[in-house]
């Protein structure tokens, strides 16, 4: 990296040459210049752990760069990441159980928000406990609702409204004296 040596020098332009700065899994674009883990957590549905998980079942090095990778090395990270499901234990994945086959899944990208949606949807259209809250616009899983989660204005003391009233009946007194 000297000055000295420029023999350093070309292999690093080689290396930016070499660098992908987009690399594209299902429907999202990933940031080439991260890390392998810091990258992945950019993608919806993946988290610091489960990037950890990928990148050492991919055996890629997790803290090297996602776009000076190997094509054979994406390619690799990219079926961990489709079959993520099918590698982790059910506790560690993100649909489990689902309403209609039964199955637990790993959604990830664009699939994740329609799936949040529809499992949405169906509670509200069923009337159950935690629909009713979704349509209400209420806190859904137990939070405390008395002083906070408050949408329509304040509730509460407003004191320079109160000053500004004693200021006129103070007035309209000292009018009538």
């Amino acid at each position: 990296m000297s000055a000295e040596d420029p023999e350093n020098a070309d292999e690093d332009v080689e290396d930016e040459e070499d660098l992908r700065y987009f690399v594209r899994i299902g429907q999202t674009d990933l940031d080439g210049t991260k890390s392998v883990e810091r990258s992945l957590t950019d993608m919806n549905g993946i988290g610091k752990r489960a990037a950890r998980i990928i990148a050492d079942k991919a055996g890629v090095d997790r803290q090297a760069v996602f776009g000076a990778l190997d094509d054979e090395d994406i390619e690799t990270v990219v079926e961990h990441v489709e079959g993520y499901a099918d590698e982790v234990p059910a506790w560690l994945t993100n649909h489990q159980n689902d309403f209609y086959t039964g199955e637990t899944t790993h959604e990830i990208g664009n699939d994740l928000e329609m799936q949040r949606r529809a499992d949405i949807n169906r509670m509200q259209m069923i009337d159950s406990y935690k629909g009713v809250r979704h349509k209400r616009g209420q806190k859904v899983r137990g939070q405390r609702t008395k002083s906070t989660g408050r949408t329509e204005g304040t509730i509460g003391v407003n004191v320079e409204a109160i000053k500004e009233e004693q200021a006129e009946e103070a007035a309209e007194e000292d009018g009538e004296e």
